[in-house]
């Protein structure tokens, strides 16, 4: 199974953390017992369910961008006056 990444699941709400934990686990027992073909339908599941997560992860990385280029404007304002 493929895990999603820390910060994605940093930002699961928990109803979504407790499911994607619960599919692991099914995914993870699936594959021991070389039922692939039902794993890779629980893995579909799994990429679905992190999907929100993933756009709100996107939101936080585009409102940093805003900010930092709201800063270095700030910045290079207050250099051209200190001139």
């Amino acid at each position: 199974m493929r895990h999603c990444s820390v910060q994605v699941r940093g930002l699961l709400t928990r109803a979504e953390l407790d499911r994607y934990n619960g599919l692991i686990e099914v995914g993870g027992y699936l594959e021991s017992q070389n039922r692939h073909d039902l794993a890779y339908t629980v893995q579909q599941e799994i990429d679905l369910l992190v999907q929100p997560a993933i756009e709100r992860l996107k939101e936080k990385s585009r409102e940093r961008d805003r900010m930092t280029e709201a800063y270095l404007e700030s910045k290079q304002a207050s250099d051209q006056q200190d001139e």
